[in-house]
């Protein structure tokens, strides 16, 4: 692993553009300045590098920027603003659990059912669940407005 720290100069990049679109501009430079010194293309920006560069809206991006660069020997570049740490947001997702469902029971307590307990449910019990998960809402009456009265009629 590999890892340094740039200051880069995003001003004269962002001056080329007009004014609603220097932010983005921003984020394409920062990308292509660390594709370039890092030497490697699948380059992957930090939440709070990004939530800075925004801060201010479009129309003002900071003219330079200190970030710290982490390049894995898969090839993979992380970039995040200097003094935070680099893959906090990418070790989170991984750790994060898969989400319940939980179903009311007839005495009114709530059940969790994971994939492995509905598995186990018999073939009739696994439809009334995949049934209440997708109920549709009713159709409602479109009303057709009527050019010569002005009045509102229902569609036959």
């Amino acid at each position: 692993m590999l890892e340094r720290n740039y200051i880069i100069p995003l001003r004269r990049e962002w001056l080329k553009v007009p004014r609603y679109q220097r932010s983005r501009k921003a984020i394409r430079a920062l990308g292509e300045f660390v594709s370039k010194h890092m030497k490697s293309d699948n380059v992957k920006i930090g939440s709070r590098l990004n939530e800075h560069i925004w801060e201010n809206g479009t129309k003002n991006p900071p003219h330079k920027i200190e970030v710290t660069c982490l390049k894995e020997d898969d090839g993979k570049c992380y970039v995040e603003l200097k003094g935070f740490p680099v893959k906090e947001k990418i070790e989170e997702k991984k750790e994060k659990p898969k989400k319940e469902i939980k179903e009311e029971t007839k005495t009114g307590e709530k059940e969790d059912l994971t994939k492995k307990s509905i598995e186990g449910l018999k073939e009739p019990e696994k439809e009334k669940l995949a049934e209440k998960k997708f109920t549709k809402k009713k159709d409602t009456v479109k009303l057709k407005e009527s050019k010569i009265y002005g009045r509102t009629q229902k569609n036959s």
